[in-house]
């Protein structure tokens, strides 16, 4: 975490520790010494956010918690609403990854307080349905009707606001929120738990992976370096990683993987040549925006093809990259409808297993932490830059861009910790 973020226009908080007296509400909130107004990251259209005032999240129900957040972090499925590839509408608050302070909770909440330091799935999930009782929690049916699922600021993805803003709504709290140990420490670390390093660990679990096998894992994003990260922390053979992007591809190499740039030729046989045959294990963190060997022209079925003819007989892919029921910009009539054209043939051949679907991020949070704190874990070498809010559009220009480095970029909405 950089000391030189300036703390200037902070909007004043409510102190943890400050007893305002009678002043809750039905539910037990406080409200009195908090500004009516915050800034926040909001979608104006494609291409285009900006930073405005917005009113103040309060609590709703006794099971919500309010945070100060002091970190939250641009996603590249962000980027997917950014470009105008969904039915995002103008408004959304942006932000699924999410940490902060607790600075109020409702009559409800038992297992949080004032001044807790807390990381956030990006699942919002009830806790009560079948699936959260089943530890599927990315897909609860209880908080977004008529869809398997919920998040902070994403579209289609229920009612809740982002936390690219200075304050955030928690609800089912209790359930959702994660405690950190208080202070600083391992900021940067931990914000990676509220998606992308769960999601990485996840796409090796989707393959089912063993200790001493192969991976190949294609894109070098976050998620993709995540997940490859994951394959050594979990003993892998060999890990390869296909990018074309060079910060990416070094990103790999020094933590110990073998970068395979597809431009360069067919990665599936550049593959097979290093590794002396077919890998174990597949992973696609790319998802439906995939492009050909050219890297500018689209074809969102090449990454799934190329895991089918990578992975070796028996073996297993995994798939947390997006894909999507919908896509007004996909190539073809197929793709706009999410039917993507795929080698089925071959998978059937090979008896290859295959897992896809976002992250149940509670079934790995709580570990994965517990590894950072004793320091076999510090996935923030993804972190290539850390902004105020009032950055966040020139930033989300860059990451689309894929330019000065832009990797993943963490926000601090109230400045300075």
């Amino acid at each position: 975490m950089s000391s030189e973020i300036p703390a200037a226009g902070i909007v004043p908080l409510l102190d943890p520790e400050h007893d305002p007296g009678d002043t809750t509400t039905a539910h037990g909130s406080t409200t009195e010494n908090l500004p009516s107004q915050m800034k926040a990251v909001h979608y104006e259209g494609a291409f285009k956010v900006s930073v405005k005032d917005v009113k103040l999240p309060k609590i709703e129900h006794p099971d919500d918690a309010i945070i100060k957040v002091t970190t939250a972090a641009i996603c590249g499925s962000d980027l997917h609403m950014y470009q105008g590839r969904t039915a995002a509408e103008k408004g959304l608050v942006f932000g699924h990854e999410n940490m902060g302070i607790v600075i109020d909770v409702g009559s409800g909440v038992t297992l949080l307080e004032k001044g807790d330091r807390i990381v956030l799935p990006f699942n919002v999930a009830d806790g009560r349905c079948r699936n959260c009782e089943e530890g599927k929690t990315a897909f609860c049916t209880g908080v977004n009707p008529g869809f398997a699922g919920g998040a902070y600021g994403y579209v289609a993805m229920g009612p809740y606001q982002g936390g690219q803003a200075q304050f955030l709504r928690v609800p089912y709290a209790d359930f959702n929120a994660l405690k950190l140990p208080k202070g600083k420490e391992h900021e940067a670390d931990f914000i990676l738990l509220a998606d992308i390093f769960p999601t990485g660990w996840h796409g090796l679990t989707l393959a089912g992976f063993q200790p001493g096998e192969t991976v190949a894992v294609f894109g070098a994003g976050p998620v993709g370096l995540m997940a490859a990260y994951s394959g050594i922390l979990r003993g892998a053979a060999k890990v390869f990683v296909v990018d074309t992007v060079p910060e990416r591809l070094d990103a790999a190499k020094k933590i110990g993987c073998i970068p395979i740039d597809f431009k360069k030729s067919d990665p599936v046989e550049q593959i097979i040549k290093a590794n002396d045959g077919m890998v174990d294990r597949a992973v696609d963190a790319v998802g439906y925006q995939a492009v050909d060997a050219s890297g500018s022209k689209e074809k969102p079925n090449i990454v799934l093809d190329q895991l089918i003819m990578v992975t070796r007989p028996t073996g297993g892919l995994g798939i947390p990259g997006l894909y999507v029921p919908a896509d007004p910009g996909a190539p073809d009539e197929q793709s706009k409808k999410g039917q993507i054209l795929l080698s089925f043939g071959k998978l059937f051949e090979k008896g290859l297993s295959l897992g896809t679907g976002q992250c149940n991020v509670k079934a790995y949070n709580r570990y994965l932490r517990d590894l950072i704190v004793s320091g076999k874990a510090k996935p923030s070498f993804v972190v290539s830059h850390e902004i105020q809010i009032d950055d966040a559009p020139g930033a989300y220009e860059k990451f689309d861009q894929r330019i000065d480095g832009y990797t993943k970029v963490l926000i601090h909405p109230n400045g300075a910790l």
